[in-house]
C-alpha cells in the first residue's frame, strides 16, 4: 500500500517551496484513485494544521477538451483553499505552471450530500451563481499528469476569482447559455454549459454523490466551482483574461508581475 502521508508531505513542500515533483503514477506510487484521494485527503489536513481554510469544492475534468487535454476519461475533484481566494490583479509568482479556464460557480445556502442527488437538488440548495476563473496549477513536473497524479495534486488547485453573485444565472437554462473566454480580445473558448458534463449543474450533481461514496458531502456556505467549459490556457505575467455570457457583469482577471 502507497504510504499516503509521505507523499501528501512531498505535495505539500512541492506547494511550499513552488517546485515540481515526478508524477507518482509514472513511478508506480500511485495506481488506484482510492489511494489518490486518501493523498489528497492528508495533504489537506498538513495544510489545515498549517492556518489552511477550506472555502468550497471544485470539480475538474469535467469537459471533453479538459479530458483529451490531460489525456483522462473522468472528473475529479478537490477543494478549494482559501488563501488562493483572489478579488484583484494576481501575482504571477504565486505559482509553478498556471492555466486558467472559465467555469460557473456555485454558492451553496444548504447542505447537499449523495446518493441520489439530482440537478433540481442542486438548483433547491444553491443560493446563487457567478462566473469564475479558475487558475489551474501542478505540482507535477512538465504538467505529465495522469488522473491519480491530478487528484493527489487537490485536483491541480491553483486559485481561483468570483465575479458577482446571481439569481438569474443560477436559473438560467445553464446547459444552453453561452460563455466565452478571450485574453486581450482574443477569444480563447466559445462554449455553452452543456460542454460541462452537460450542464453546470450535472457536474455539482455528480460531486455531491461522488463526495457521498466517502460519507461526506457540499456544506452550506461552500462555493462549488463547476468545471471547465473547455481547455486550460496558459498564463503569464500581463495577461488579462475575460469571462463574458449574455446577462451578466463580465468578469476580467489580471496577472502581474508582483511577487506572491
Amino acid at each position: 500500500m502507497p504510504d499516503h502521508g509521505a507523499l501528501a508531505a512531498r505535495l505539500h513542500a512541492a506547494w511550499n517551496d513552488r517546485t515540481t515533483i515526478e508524477p507518482f503514477g509514472e513511478a508506480g506510487e500511485l495506481t488506484t484513485v482510492e489511494d489518490a484521494y486518501a493523498v489528497q485527503q492528508e495533504w489537506a489536513k498538513l495544510r489545515a494544521a498549517e492556518g489552511e481554510t477550506t472555502v468550497g469544492r471544485k470539480i475538474g475534468l469535467t469537459s471533453p477538451g479538459m479530458q483529451r487535454q490531460m489525456g483522462v476519461s473522468e472528473p475529479d475533484f478537490g477543494d478549494l483553499w482559501g488563501s488562493r481566494r483572489f478579488t484583484d490583479d494576481i501575482p504571477i509568482g504565486t505559482f509553478i505552471q498556471p492555466r486558467v479556464e472559465g467555469e460557473v460557480a456555485f454558492l451553496m445556502k444548504s447542505d447537499l450530500q449523495g446518493p441520489g442527488v439530482t440537478e433540481a437538488d442542486v438548483i433547491a440548495a444553491a443560493d446563487a451563481a457567478a462566473l469564475s476563473v479558475e487558475i489551474v496549477d501542478s505540482r507535477i513536473t512538465d504538467w505529465r499528469i495522469k488522473l491519480v497524479d491530478t487528484i493527489a495534486d487537490d485536483a491541480s488547485y491553483g486559485g481561483f476569482v468570483t465575479g458577482a453573485w446571481s439569481e438569474q444565472l443560477l436559473h438560467c437554462d445553464l446547459a444552453r447559455q453561452p460563455f466565452e473566454l478571450s485574453r486581450g480580445g482574443e477569444s480563447l473558448v466559445r462554449e455553452s454549459g452543456a460542454a460541462v458534463l452537460g450542464s453546470p449543474l450535472t457536474a455539482v450533481a455528480w460531486l455531491a454523490n461522488k463526495l457521498g461514496s466517502f460519507g461526506v458531502g457540499i456544506r452550506a456556505g461552500d462555493v462549488v466551482l463547476s468545471g471547465s467549459f473547455g481547455g486550460a490556457v496558459p498564463a503569464k505575467a500581463g495577461d488579462a483574461f475575460t469571462l463574458t455570457t449574455p446577462g451578466e457583469p463580465s468578469l476580467t482577471v489580471r496577472f502581474t508581475e508582483s511577487p506572491a
